[in-house]
């Protein structure tokens, strides 16, 4: 594409980010620290300043402090459907586009809805009503975001299920945190403000442990602080050495934590706003025909968790990763290289080869560091 194709593009994508709607996410550390009261006070608050605003999705989950904020507010009625018999109820995202209000409140944006609805997860929906030029604001426990799948399960025992990827966060033009002290969050519990009586002793020893609560809320924090300094590096003009980062993560097909170091990348650019890449080695001995069909499956999955989160995907057929490594590392400026644990297959191969030293000494004179995760 020449220079001025580019330009052209470029005021393009300008005149069509113009005409999409803007997007606010609430962010949690978990459920009860009132993110769909809050968006339900922002509702009314936009109806007294004559926004057209209505409701596409609550879930108030029965607590009357939020169910009654309802009152006065437009609703979107949600489209029923039978499943496996049952009658359920889904967001209505034809009727919230053709009713084209300036703001729609949709909550619990990592829903899976239910199968045969046009897309799979509800932040699609929300990315179609945002690309219709409406308004969305919406809310997400820190849990549900992808790159922090490990972390959570680390601290809470629990592998969450339904998860957005960061990009997802990424695209919010504001994200804001709603905090709450672990002795407040514990309170609102005991009072029956976020579950009803039966729940509220077996939430106390599982999820709802004070030491959990304060590394959610950290995550919480750290997250909204990430996205603010994002906002900060694209819209205040200024020379930082953070925009010049780019980061590159190593997996081989034997790699058994390979989404640990893909998820652990995604984090450290999606920190510094950075490009990142996956760089995956394939040695002459590891063609398709080869590869075990499971270690097939394991490395298709790792590229669609990696480009979930943003990274683009380097393939190459080589002899020598430790070459190819150094190659990638310098033809695209690199300047972290992510690996695994120096027990993974890549780092016995690597190792294996005359040429370690020299992979070290080339990212140190290239002033390239080497990060090793845990």
């Amino acid at each position: 594409m020449s220079e001025k194709d580019q330009t052209v593009q470029h005021f393009l994508d300008l005149i069509n980010k113009s005409k999409q709607g803007k997007f606010k996410i609430y962010i949690g550390m978990s459920a009860g620290v009132g993110k769909s009261f809050r968006m339900l006070q922002e509702a009314h608050s936009l109806l007294r300043n004559g926004i057209d605003v209505k409701i596409g999705f609550i879930e108030t989950h029965n607590r009357k402090e939020t169910h009654d904020l309802l009152d006065g507010l437009p609703i979107i009625a949600r489209r029923k459907l039978f499943y496996k018999g049952k009658e359920l109820e889904e967001m209505d995202v034809q009727a919230i586009i053709n009713a084209r209000p300036e703001v729609v409140i949709v909550d619990e944006l990592a829903h899976t809805n239910i199968e045969g609805s046009k897309n799979e997860k509800r932040w699609q929906d929300v990315l179609d009503i945002i690309a219709a030029g409406i308004n969305v604001i919406s809310a997400v426990n820190i849990q549900h975001i992808e790159s922090l799948n490990q972390e959570i399960k680390n601290i809470t025992g629990i592998e969450v299920k339904e998860r957005i990827p960061d990009s997802v966060l990424s695209q919010a033009d504001e994200v804001v945190n709603i905090d709450l002290t672990a002795d407040e969050l514990i309170t609102r519990l005991k009072e029956g403000k976020i579950y009803t009586p039966d729940k509220i002793e077996i939430s106390l020893k599982n999820f709802f442990k004070s030491e959990q609560i304060l590394q959610l809320r950290e995550l919480a924090l750290k997250e909204v602080a990430s996205q603010v300094e994002r906002k900060v590096e694209s819209e205040v003009p200024r020379t930082n050495v953070l925009k010049h980062e780019r980061f590159l993560a190593c997996i081989s097909t034997n790699d058994s934590t390979a989404k640990t170091v893909i998820r652990k990348t995604a984090r450290l650019a999606n920190y510094y706003n950075s490009k990142w890449y996956v760089l995956y080695v394939q040695k002459p001995e590891e063609s398709a025909s080869n590869i075990a069909l499971d270690k097939q499956r394991h490395l298709i999955n790792n590229f669609k968790l990696a480009t979930q989160l943003g990274a683009e995907i380097i393939k190459i057929e080589s002899e020598s990763i430790a070459k190819t490594i150094i190659e990638q590392a310098e033809s695209r400026g690199i300047s972290t290289v992510c690996m695994g644990k120096p027990h993974l297959s890549l780092w016995r191969i690597i190792l294996a080869t005359n040429v370690f030293n020299e992979l070290l000494n080339k990212l140190s004179s290239n002033n390239i560091d080497l990060i090793i995760l845990s």
